[in-house]
């Protein structure tokens, strides 16, 4: 089939499968809960604090040492405190590995159109064996409440932390790739404390952070079928399990996609969603796209988008492609801790750069440590090929990643600079029928809860206010 196309044709097909749509697939049926037990009563209303244990809560718990989530029986709508240690061994052998990376030669150009770029990754390398302290960074997770419950005959992690001020709205913020839950730490305290961060008692959320299907301590799939409506789904079971019936979603990236099929599903009490990476591409772009030419008469800010847009899918789609095709085959990346930071890096030039930047000593959104913490989380947990699966399950989508979805909530948008592209506000006013809030920002690439987490907490306290009281 692929033979007889153009290149360039071939890969405009790719593309839409790799950056799955979803709007237009069977939607599979997730396995609804029971009454759902409400929150423990002495979770920590303010973040962070000490974890509530299993006899505290009368709720069973799952400590793991070193080890990955197991899946528990799909009935079982129980949910669990949950705690991880990595073992001395894990970290000793991940020092181990770095040290006996077998480095490639340097780059033949003076540029990173050959992909990420050996200084970088010397760098990295260094900073990692002998600098970065996982310790900290596992401290740091587990000062917040983490569960584990089973939802369709998997295990799903999320963070949940409930405001001390009354009537705190409940949102789930979902990550994507190569995110996870660490993206999402910076924004717990705005969120749940606004009046320590500039908000109004008003302004406060209930903050549900899960962890996606084969990503970080959420188990892993073992058979086809986890696609972006079914975690749709199960996202609601979660909420409802809480013991929620009035809340809002938030994402970026997959985290985008989810909540937008969650508006489309349209579950009870769901009442709107906000998103960092928005899908907004009127037709004139979509059939344009990859190489031009541009439609003519674009104003500066869709001619911005215009030409991140080019860029990146025909420069940039590499790991998708691989991913959405091949994930079974990144065994080297499962094997190698700086092939697995590598391939983590090389997901969109903008974020590349900042994090090139970051790791050649400047000062930005983001630190050296909190880019090792995220890419040691998927070392430890083994998800560098379970995480990428997700691609593979939406390489049948009929619909591109950023083809508008006619999301039937009220939707708030943030538009961050460098991000893959910035969504314009006549392209998101098209896209979203029920846009209540957009906002674009100077600042601020892909990783926008983790690099601009005040700017999006500002944004989000903006978006849901009209939804609070409705």
């Amino acid at each position: 089939m692929f033979a007889k196309q153009p290149l360039m044709a071939r890969r405009h097909f790719l593309i839409t499968s790799a950056f799955a749509g979803t709007a237009g697939l069977i939607m599979p049926t997730v396995a609804t809960a029971g009454t759902a037990p409400p929150p423990p009563s002495d979770a920590p209303r303010v973040a962070p604090q000490s974890l509530t244990t299993a006899s505290e809560a009368g709720i069973s718990s799952a400590t793991l040492v070193g080890a990955a989530v197991t899946a528990q029986a799909s009935g079982d709508a129980s949910i669990r405190p949950f705690h991880y240690r990595a073992t001395n061994e894990d970290l000793a052998d991940l020092k181990r590995r770095i040290a006996a990376t077998r480095w490639p030669e340097r780059e033949t150009v003076n540029d990173n159109t050959q992909g990420v770029q050996l200084a970088t990754m010397r760098q990295l390398g260094d900073y990692w064996a002998n600098h970065h302290d996982w310790r900290r960074a596992e401290a740091q997770i587990f000062s917040y409440p983490n569960f584990i419950t089973n939802i369709d005959g998997l295990d799903i992690h999320f963070i949940h932390v409930k405001s001390k001020h009354a009537n705190a709205l409940p949102v789930i913020i979902t990550h994507g790739w190569p995110g996870s839950i660490i993206e999402q730490l910076k924004i717990i305290g705005p969120l749940t404390d606004p009046t320590a961060h500039g908000g109004s008692a008003a302004d406060a959320f209930d903050v549900v952070i899960p962890s996606l299907p084969g990503y970080g301590f959420s188990g892993k799939t073992t058979a086809p079928g986890w696609v972006v409506p079914r975690i749709a789904k199960a996202w609601d079971v979660l909420m409802k399990r809480l013991g929620y019936t009035r809340y809002v979603a938030q994402g970026g990236d997959w985290g985008n996609a989810i909540s937008e099929v969650m508006a489309l599903q349209q579950p009870a009490g769901l009442l709107g969603i906000h998103t960092n990476m928005s899908a907004t591409l009127p037709e004139a772009i979509r059939t344009a796209l990859p190489a031009g030419p541009p439609p003519a008469g674009l104003s500066a800010d869709e001619q911005h988008a215009w030409d991140q847009l080019t860029d990146f899918y025909t420069h940039g789609l590499g790991y998708a492609l691989e991913m959405n095709q091949r994930p079974q085959t990144l065994y080297g990346v499962a094997d190698s801790p700086i092939g697995l930071a590598a391939w983590m890096l090389d997901h969109d030039i903008q974020s590349y750069d900042l994090i090139a930047r970051v790791f050649d000593g400047a000062q930005e959104g983001l630190t050296r440590d909190d880019i090792l913490d995220n890419v040691t989380l998927y070392w430890l947990t083994n998800t560098a090929v379970s995480s990428a699966r997700l691609y593979w399950e939406m390489r049948n989508s009929k619909a591109g990643f950023f083809d508008p979805r006619n999301v039937p909530l009220p939707t708030g948008v943030s538009a961050f600079r460098y991000e893959i592209y910035q969504a314009p506000e006549a392209w998101a006013r098209t896209a979203y029928p029920h846009l209540v809030f957009y906002k674009a920002h100077d600042v601020g690439s892909h990783f926008a809860a983790w690099e601009q987490p005040k700017l999006l907490a500002e944004d989000m306290r903006e978006t849901f206010r009209g939804v609070r009281t409705a």
